[in-house]
């Protein structure tokens, strides 16, 4: 079976405003590595495991599905996070203005997008649902928590403490307020795009 690979960093630690590079040193080596680590163990005992003693009370196949969603999902979107980050913040491109048409603003959708941050207590997600077409900032409690089963991910910020106790201990606002100041916007646009021309396809 193929192994999930941890992916580097497409800058330097120290290259982000407002997040310090051992934040990130730890976020990314320590942290997302393991999830990847995880899952590829996960995935390496189901091949082994006794089926035949499934149960949703426990059981060794129940415990295992269980974790795998919780170390998929922590790859996938810790991927996603270090990925939209390295860039100025300035928002643009087709995202920009689908993000205007569905909160009405900018300013709007930034203030509702702190807010959902502000409240999750693992992930605030902006995410483009196919079912309406439209941009969503949904939160999850924990990784394999309160996600949306066809949205796609188009700009996830990581709310746990680990993601800014370093630098701003508990103020999670400054650190919200930090990650959109270090958005890249056209990754952003990138994965909207692929995300939208997906659903058009599926029509």
């Amino acid at each position: 079976m193929a192994k999930h690979p941890v992916k580097a960093l497409p800058y330097a630690n120290d290259a982000l405003k407002g997040i310090g590079a051992k934040t990130i040193e730890i976020h990314h080596d320590k942290l997302y590595a393991g999830y990847v680590n995880k899952r590829n163990e996960i995935e390496e005992e189901l091949t082994k495991v006794d089926r035949s003693k499934a149960n949703q009370i426990y059981s060794q196949m129940r415990g295992l599905k269980h974790e795998e969603t919780f170390a998929a999902n922590g790859q996938i979107l810790h991927e996603i996070y270090f990925d939209v980050m390295g860039g100025d913040g300035q928002p643009a491109g087709e995202v920009f203005d689908k993000i205007k048409e569905d909160f009405g603003s900018y300013a709007t959708w930034e203030e509702d997008f702190k807010a959902a941050g502000m409240c999750a207590r693992g992930w605030v997600v902006l995410a483009y649902d196919p079912t309406d077409g439209r941009l969503h900032n949904f939160i999850g409690d924990a990784q394999n928590q309160g996600g949306v089963w066809g949205a796609f991910p188009v700009l996830p910020c990581d709310t746990y403490e680990h993601s800014y106790f370093i630098d701003y201990g508990s103020d999670r606002k400054a650190y919200i307020e930090a990650f959109i100041r270090n958005i890249k916007w056209g990754e952003v646009n990138r994965r909207y795009l692929a995300a939208a021309n997906m659903a058009l396809a599926k029509k």
